[in-house]
């Protein structure tokens, strides 16, 4: 099983990027998939998660209304499409997939998901 991203790099604030997390290896159709994020010094934290089947997304307080997270089940793909960025975004961005039940809540708990991409970098100047 495999997660690559793409899509990282350098922008100004108020800019736009597209990230994506090509996914090879397995069938992620009864998977949720998640993107999280580590900005310098900091955790890593949940950023959104879109569930494979449904399409029914989550994201976390600050980047709603700004991101958004999609799928294209063709391309065994998931896009994190980030608008209006700010400084505070600036982080190495992962792909994970998990077998998570989402009708027990946001699936934001790194724990649940057992595979992750390597990441991108994410840096928005100000």
């Amino acid at each position: 099983v495999q997660l690559v991203e793409s899509g990282g790099g350098l922008v100004q604030t108020g800019g736009s990027l597209r990230l994506s997390c090509a996914a090879s290896g397995r069938t992620f159709r009864s998977y949720v998939m998640g993107w999280f994020r580590q900005a310098p010094g900091k955790e890593r934290e949940f950023v959104a998660a879109i569930s494979w089947n449904s399409g029914q997304s989550y994201y976390v307080d600050s980047v709603k209304g700004r991101f958004t997270v999609s799928r294209d089940s063709a391309k065994n793909a998931v896009y994190l499409q980030m608008n209006s960025l700010k400084p505070e975004d600036t982080a190495v961005y992962y792909c994970a997939a998990g077998r998570i039940d989402t009708r027990v809540g946001v699936p934001g708990i790194q724990s649940e998901y057992g595979y992750w991409g390597r990441g991108t970098q994410v840096t928005v100047s100000s």
